[in-house]
């Protein structure tokens, strides 16, 4: 995985990983919960205005996509 992600917030995120098959099980204060059938990984997403390029592009890389197919969302 290489390059930068597009910044984004925290709900603009939660809808890009929705598209792809990732669903809601859970809200924790500010952080949305995700899963995917049968995957390793639950993703914890912040409801920031904007994520920090870090976090992006570890959630990026837990949900299996790479930071092209998750900036063409």
């Amino acid at each position: 995985m290489s390059g930068r992600p597009r910044v984004c917030s925290g709900a603009e995120a939660v809808r890009k990983f929705k598209s792809v098959g990732w669903a809601v099980v859970r809200r924790v204060g500010s952080h949305v919960m995700l899963v995917k059938p049968d995957y390793l990984y639950t993703l914890s997403i912040p409801q920031h205005k904007e994520l920090g390029i870090g976090l992006l592009r570890r959630l990026i890389k837990q949900s299996g996509l790479n930071i092209e197919q998750f900036d063409d969302l």
